[in-house]
């Protein structure tokens, strides 16, 4: 026979029998464990290769095979997530940033998980977000925790910032537009820190190219920033106000009014030295 025939016979006929294996009144080899059969017999009295049964999965083989796969499909998709994660975060400590290791103090994550919960209908309807709120609320830890949760189900996303992204650009002006593309092509692009770029003439014209290169993608858009509301709608010049206008478009605003986290844990600080250095804590 050829390789491939002896390949097919293989299949066919192999068996693993164990020790508490037995032989059924139909002849057949039985699981010593489940009593399921481990063969079955051709349909209408077919052969093939002088054999007139084919291997058979028993209960146990079965639920060993669906745990095998299971396991491998697992170790995929924790690849997987560690490949988005090292792609789409420009900070590695982002990937902390997860709704299991939030405080509870910020009233807005209901929001985060809403948007996480309902990703295809806020996708096909391109609903974007702008966090805003006072300095140290959690907006770009909310941002995170959106960006882990949706990684998690394996979609890409992409969160940086525009002090990176100028940065970028100004390193490489020949592959200016090929940098906005890929931009562009993540799922979800989350823009944290907006407004603390430099305001120069270039750096306010490259901004509102990546903005109006997102907006004609029609794809979805999260800004976190520290300006007011008043602030974005009423912009200081038109630079600034052909940015604002599409940004407000694209995307939804929301207030973030969480505590102050790096007030409190600067206070905590603070009060664990005064502690140290009275005299009634250690500082092993």
């Amino acid at each position: 026979m050829s390789d491939y025939d002896n390949a097919i016979f293989r299949l066919a006929t192999a068996q693993e029998a164990e020790p508490e294996d037995y032989t059924g009144e139909d002849g057949l080899l039985y699981c010593g464990s489940c009593h399921k059969p481990k063969e079955a017999y051709f349909p209408e009295g077919r052969t093939l290769f002088g054999r007139d049964r084919h291997p058979k999965e028993c209960d146990c083989q079965r639920k060993r095979r669906e745990t095998l796969e299971a396991a491998d499909r697992e170790q995929k998709h924790r690849e997987e997530v560690e490949r988005l994660k090292r792609k789409g975060f420009t900070d590695p400590a982002m990937r902390e940033w997860t709704f299991g290791n939030d405080n509870g103090k910020c009233p807005q994550m209901a929001k985060a998980r809403a948007y996480v919960g309902q990703w295809e209908q806020i996708k096909d309807g391109n609903h974007g977000m702008i966090l805003w709120g006072e300095v140290g609320t959690g907006k770009s830890y909310l941002a995170g925790c959106i960006a882990n949760a949706l990684m998690e189900k394996e979609i890409s996303v992409c969160m940086t910032n525009f002090a990176l992204i100028l940065n970028d650009l100004a390193a490489s002006f020949k592959e200016r537009n090929e940098y906005i593309s890929r931009l562009c092509s993540f799922p979800l692009l989350i823009l944290d820190d907006f407004g603390m770029e430099r305001g120069t003439e270039y750096g306010l014209e490259q901004v509102y190219n990546v903005i109006d290169s997102r907006y004609r993608s029609g794809k979805p858009l999260i800004v976190t920033t520290n300006l007011t509301l008043e602030e974005l709608q009423n912009p200081e010049d038109t630079a600034h106000a052909r940015i604002y206008d599409r940004l407000t478009e694209m995307c939804t605003p929301v207030c973030i009014t969480g505590e102050n986290f790096r007030k409190a844990k600067a206070q905590a600080k603070m009060e664990q030295l005064k502690t140290l250095l009275d005299g009634k804590g250690s500082c092993l």
